[in-house]
């Protein structure tokens, strides 16, 4: 499953940068690590939650989703946010 989900992310990411090369949109260092970070704290607490699932402490379970999927979402929204906002200044 999980080498599934790596070509699945791989083959997302790498289409990202083709299709932004496309657009000729240029996006900061900071931008793209933000961005990273919350996809790879994303994966970690999926992975988490299906193991906590899989053992039935299901109480475990959702308050990782709390206490490292909010931050995961918190950071991939900030890395659209500033992306937006990047775009924006140079229109």
């Amino acid at each position: 499953m999980w080498l599934a989900l790596g070509i699945i992310v791989t083959a997302l990411v790498a289409w990202l940068i083709y299709w932004l090369k496309g657009k000729g949109l240029a996006f900061t260092w900071y931008e793209w690590i933000i961005g990273i970070v919350g996809l790879l704290l994303l994966l970690f607490t999926i992975q988490n939650w299906g193991g906590a699932q899989a053992e039935l402490v299901t109480k475990a379970a959702n308050m990782f989703l709390l206490i490292t999927g909010l931050p995961a979402v918190i950071l991939l929204v900030l890395a659209g946010v500033l992306v937006s906002r990047h775009k924006a200044k140079t229109a």
